[in-house]
């Protein structure tokens, strides 16, 4: 998967025919009416059955892969205020379970059927006044199936996972031996001839202004069998309400509120909610999003002490994703809105690290943060409950530190922390930090530091270097001195994977697991240890500043 988080877009160098000759198989053209071409399980269906909801792509019609359901609102829409109460939502949890296990428990014929990751998506059909949305998909686009099913098949735990027919089976039945409610579903009967392959859930608001209330989309292939076999998981005699719109069954607390959001304007042509997934980009297997304000709302209704939050979090909205590439795993999130700090934290200098570094830790505007919110930290040392504020701030001063400044200082406009390779086995391995700072007053404070401990373990064995706008502190003189000579970290095709945009980056974490497996795997037993030999390295990454915050979690693989 690219680095950059732009949504795909076509090749225009590639010509895109609508009626391609159909690849031979045991269905033709004339097989169209009869064959769901957005669902991953794809048969020809007995006769007798009920049309589909939605018109699909012919056979041998291209279908676009990706998503492409993050539409413009419409010229006109306005949702109606849904109403609602707690009702039994037990089984729906469970539907949910079922699925999201399916991410990892799929099928060895799913993953080989069309991979097409088109069609109409949860957010189409849920409603625009929705709190919260996670959305799982287990027919995302093409690129996304395959990294995932190449990275599963690696591993011990999931590779025999991969091997079967249907992955919606095996999770429902499994399901039904965890006390879920599921024990007398019969799923051929229940719920194959229906279960599509992507659920969406949305946290709403209550139209009497208590809890929020959820509502479900489940992806269906068939409505009559769908509202057969969702009777049947226990959704009767007035236990909550479904409605259908364009292929999915829209789950509610009551009728009254399924009807209502089968009508509603729908997320995806709400402006924010719009902008925010093309933000975000490709949305993987797993997506959500949360108006963040609305959630603190929801939380504090009457703002009992909560104004400062209520301040910081105007206007915030927060999205996510879980993807995959053929060498990693990656959680990616962005913020936009809300109260920000003026200006950007400068860019981590975690790539100028030496080589040879197996772990390091970098962030900017650390210094500027803590002078920012010193007030409210004496605030909560002074105040009922502050207990362990005091005590840490009274031990800072017994190091003859004078607060907050010499914090500052020491935090700097950036703070990178980095263990080397070098001397790890011995008795001192080589760690250090390297400040952008006043190398001057950070080294005033060291001393001070090494004077109150009176030439004992710690600070006073600490060696120093400066130069090049950066204070440096190491466990030896060797390691102050590399460190303070820069190296070529950001040239090593892990740390690149790990941490990508690493020259961009307003904060970084890296770990060389390759390097760094010599600690944890002698404890490990045979599988577990190849499995663990196969982790490559972990990166946390991202940035932050007025126009929101974004973050890159990522696991490589080896």
């Amino acid at each position: 998967m690219p680095a950059d988080r732009s949504p795909r877009q076509p090749d225009s160098r590639t010509p895109r025919p609508r009626h391609p000759e159909p690849a031979p198989g045991p269905w033709g053209p004339r097989d169209e009416s009869e064959l769901d071409r957005t669902i991953s399980y794809r048969f020809p269906r007995p006769p007798g059955r009920e049309a589909h909801t939605v018109r699909l792509p012919a056979w041998g019609e291209q279908e676009e892969i990706g998503f492409s359901t993050v539409a413009e609102p419409p010229p006109s829409a306005s949702a109606p205020a849904p109403g609602g109460r707690r009702g039994a939502r037990g089984w729906i949890l469970a539907l949910v379970a079922a699925v999201l296990v399916g991410v990892v428990g799929g099928g060895g014929v799913w993953a080989a059927s069309k991979l097409s990751g088109g069609g109409t998506q949860p957010q189409d059909v849920l409603p625009a006044s929705a709190i919260a949305y996670v959305r799982l998909d287990l027919d995302p686009s093409a690129d996304q199936k395959l990294a995932l099913f190449g990275i599963a098949r690696r591993f011990s735990a999931t590779r025999g996972a991969f091997a079967g027919d249907d992955p919606r089976e095996a999770l429902v039945n499994a399901l039904g031996k965890d006390g879920t409610g599921l024990a007398k579903v019969d799923y051929a009967r229940d719920v194959e001839p229906w279960l599509g392959d992507r659920v969406g859930l949305a946290v709403l608001p209550s139209a009497d202004g208590g809890d929020p209330v959820g509502a479900i989309a489940v992806q269906v292939r068939d409505e009559a069998a769908a509202r057969a076999g969702i009777a049947r998981l226990g959704l009767r005699d007035g236990k909550g309400g479904l409605a259908f719109r364009d292929g999915y069954a829209v789950i509610a607390p009551s009728q009254k509120l399924a009807d209502q959001y089968v009508t509603a304007a729908p997320l995806s042509g709400e402006p924010r909610f719009a902008g925010d997934l093309q933000a975000l980009g490709e949305p993987g297997v797993l997506s959500f999003w949360a108006d963040v304000e609305k959630a603190v709302e929801a939380a504090y209704p009457r703002r009992d002490g909560a104004e400062p939050l209520f301040d910081r979090v105007k206007g915030m909205r927060f999205a996510g994703a879980l993807r995959f590439s053929g060498d990693y795993a990656e959680l990616a999130g962005i913020t936009r809105g809300g109260k920000t700090a003026p200006g950007r934290p400068e860019p981590v200098r975690v790539g100028e690290l030496p080589a040879t570094t197996i772990a390091a830790a970098s962030f900017s505007g650390l210094g500027d943060l803590l002078r920012e919110q010193w007030p409210s930290i004496e605030q909560a040392a002074n105040g009922a409950g502050g207990g362990p504020y005091a005590e840490t701030l009274d031990a800072a001063r017994q190091y003859g530190l004078s607060l907050p400044d010499d914090l500052v200082t020491l935090l700097g406009r950036n703070l990178t922390l980095a263990l080397d390779e070098k001397g790890l086995d011995g008795p001192r391995p080589a760690f250090g930090a390297v400040l952008t700072t006043d190398a001057g007053k950070a080294q005033d404070v060291v001393d001070r530091m090494k004077a109150f401990l009176g030439g004992g373990q710690g600070a006073a064995d600490l060696a120093t270097a400066s130069g090049d706008g950066r204070f440096v502190l190491a466990t030896t003189p060797e390691y102050a001195a590399a460190l303070g000579g820069g190296g070529a970290l950001a040239e090593s095709e892990t740390f690149r994977l790990a941490v990508p945009d690493a020259g961009n980056a307003t904060y970084a974490v890296y770990a060389d697991l390759d390097r760094l497996e010599k600690l944890y795997l002698s404890g490990a037993g045979d599988a577990e240890r190849r499995d663990l030999e196969k982790l490559r390295a972990v990166g946390l990454s991202g940035t932050s500043g007025e126009a929101g915050s974004s973050f890159t979690l990522r696991v490589v693989f080896g």
